[in-house]
């Protein structure tokens, strides 16, 4: 049965409360589930819109206000029909039923209901405009709870349609009024809805705006702020400095504890998506000891973060992917306080360090790395950090190599082929998404000390020409790097069989028979000179482009003219045009 709205708008004509409110919470029962709209009454639900305002901006019973904003959250899904709400005084009646409007805007906000920009008569602006004066209070000393969700929706929904809906946001001053709520974390009588939407609408005013992102993290302290909202919300404990625990369970080993409840995920998942917005930047200025001791603290929240699991695979793995973004953002310095917590009984220990987060980063990219689909979303964060981990800590890059690549046994089989997580990664150097391939065998190449020795012995030359050529390393030397010392470990099986590995391809194969054989010298020059001219052709006709390995150790193109040279010959004739084709 269709809604009529024609008939809907004609009771909130009339003014009346009694029969606004049985409207509205027809209106809302039908369209409950409605995300899509027709464009044949648009004009109805934008005249609808702005009689809802219109009420709100009155004295209302706290029914009646429930069903007014239950209203506006259904209407402002419609991103065709937002006009009645992209201007100050919408934005302003929502935010003060938010509970999050700030005395600063008040006064401004007061000056525009006085030129009639509010729908509705004289004595309603002057009601709205005394509401406003009383700054970040909400619309009752008692506030309804279920109002200030409804009302949190409903600005979500226009800032996630409407670009002057989040310049009007981000001039009212919201970002403010959400802070000094997000404060109250310890205060119990908030409840979840309220505390996941104050969340989300941060999360939406630090994404799509830069302005309001930048005043959170610095004048607001929201990376202090948030990493106490996380906090609170896994209800943590500190048995020592930089290491937790839950509290009430500090004995219990952190894969032994219970999973977080559904509420916790999503309050935690939220918050997680705020802090990479506010340190999106870290890594390209500069960071000053008291940021850096912040970040350590949120360093140590996160580890905990990763030892934990919610109550089903596919909802531990979204909280772990968050985690993982954010640890990706943090300062490398601070990356340390994944291995500080002591070792117990049930830890995994290396060189007498806990590796338990490390292990768990390196579980979490396997599973990322056996999806094949969008590698670049998916893996990458979790491999980008695994490798600037084992580039800066030594027992991080050794307990790594243990797993990833343990001492070379089998010869037989390309470095490629198998379901070793060596052989999964040396696959993705050759991936066709360069950065997947690039970061790949960087990985790799941290593991092998960036020595070029070694990581062509576990990839062979083919697979990690790319990475060798990019970095000018072509020639064999070694690049720069900050490791210590170590043995490169032979097994009896590579010792025996390293002479007659080939190294393009990193295994031993059957000797194929010479092509030249029984060939003269001359035939053999002849051969030769008839490739250079191969590759000649095809050079100018630009189907490919020779290179060369010059002095640096570089590739460098190699010009017509340096294939004129090779193909000059004083004992052979050139071939007639016939011939060329021909060949």
């Amino acid at each position: 049965m269709k809604m009529d709205l024609s008939a809907i708008i004609e009771q909130m004509e009339t003014g009346e409360q009694d029969t606004a409110l049985t409207a509205l919470q027809s209106y809302t029962k039908e369209m409950n589930q409605c995300f899509t709209f027709s464009r044949e009454e648009e004009r109805e639900r934008e005249r609808l819109g702005e009689l809802v305002l219109g009420f709100l901006n009155r004295e209302l019973q706290p029914s009646c206000q429930l069903a007014c904003l239950e209203t506006l959250r259904i209407l402002t899904r419609d991103k065709d029909c937002l006009d009645p709400f992209i201007n100050r005084s919408a934005m302003s009646t929502l935010a003060r039923y938010a509970g999050i409007a700030v005395a600063s805007t008040a006064t401004h906000a007061h000056s525009i209901l006085m030129e009639g920009q509010v729908e509705g008569e004289g004595e309603d602006a002057e009601e709205v405009s005394s509401e406003l004066m009383k700054g970040a209070s909400p619309p009752s000393e008692s506030p309804d709870q279920e109002v200030i969700v409804e009302a949190l929706k409903s600005i979500c929904n226009i800032l996630l349609h409407n670009e002057t809906g989040q310049v009007i946001a981000a001039d009212l001053q919201l970002i403010k009024g959400l802070s000094e709520r997000l404060k109250q974390c310890h205060d119990s009588t908030w409840i979840h809805e309220v505390r996941f939407f104050d969340l989300r609408l941060t999360f939406l005013l630090t994404t799509l705006r830069v302005d309001v992102r930048a005043q959170l993290a610095q004048e607001l302290h929201g990376i202090s702020l948030l990493g106490n909202q996380l906090d609170v919300t896994l209800g943590l404990c500190w048995p020592d400095t930089l290491e937790t625990a839950r509290a009430g369970s500090e004995d219990v080993p952190l894969e032994e504890l219970s999973p977080l409840s559904r509420e916790q995920i999503e309050l935690a998942m939220e918050i997680l998506k705020i802090l990479f917005n506010l340190t999106f930047d870290t890594a390209r200025r500069k960071v000053d000891e008291e940021e850096m001791a912040e970040y350590r603290h949120l360093g140590a929240i996160l580890r905990h973060c990763l030892m934990s699991h919610a109550d089903g695979e596919e909802r531990t793995e979204e909280f772990h992917s968050h985690t993982v973004n954010l640890l990706g953002n943090l300062p490398l310095p601070c990356l340390g306080v994944l291995l500080m917590p002591k070792v117990q009984q049930a830890s995994i220990e290396y060189m007498g360090v806990n590796m338990d987060a490390v292990n768990m980063l390196l579980k979490f990219m396997e599973k990322r790395l056996d999806r094949v689909h969008k590698l670049r979303e998916t893996l990458l964060p979790s491999l980008n950090l695994l490798t600037e981990s084992g580039r800066i800590h030594r027992e991080t890059r050794k307990f790594l190599r243990s797993k990833v690549l343990p001492p070379l046994r089998d010869v037989i089989n390309k470095p490629e082929v198998g379901s070793a997580l060596r052989n999964k990664l040396v696959r993705m150097m050759t991936h066709i998404d360069t950065d997947v391939k690039d970061c790949a065998a960087e990985f790799l190449f941290v593991l092998c000390k960036e020595s070029v020795s070694r990581f062509v012995k576990y990839t062979g030359y083919g697979n990690a020409a790319g990475l060798l050529a990019a970095r000018g390393l072509l020639t064999g030397s070694r690049d720069s790097g900050i490791y210590s010392e170590d043995e490169d470990s032979e097994t009896e099986e590579y010792r025996e069989a390293k002479a007659h590995i080939n190294p393009i391809t990193g295994v031993v194969e059957e000797e194929q028979p010479n092509p030249m054989e029984g060939m003269t010298e001359e035939q053999k020059e002849y051969e030769a000179m008839k490739l250079v001219r191969m590759f000649d052709k095809l050079s100018r006709t630009n189907v490919i482009q020779p290179m060369q390995l010059s002095m640096d150790g570089k590739m460098r193109e190699i010009t017509p003219d340096d294939l004129q040279n090779l193909t000059h010959n004083p004992v052979f004739q050139p071939e007639e045009p016939g011939s060329e084709d021909e060949a």
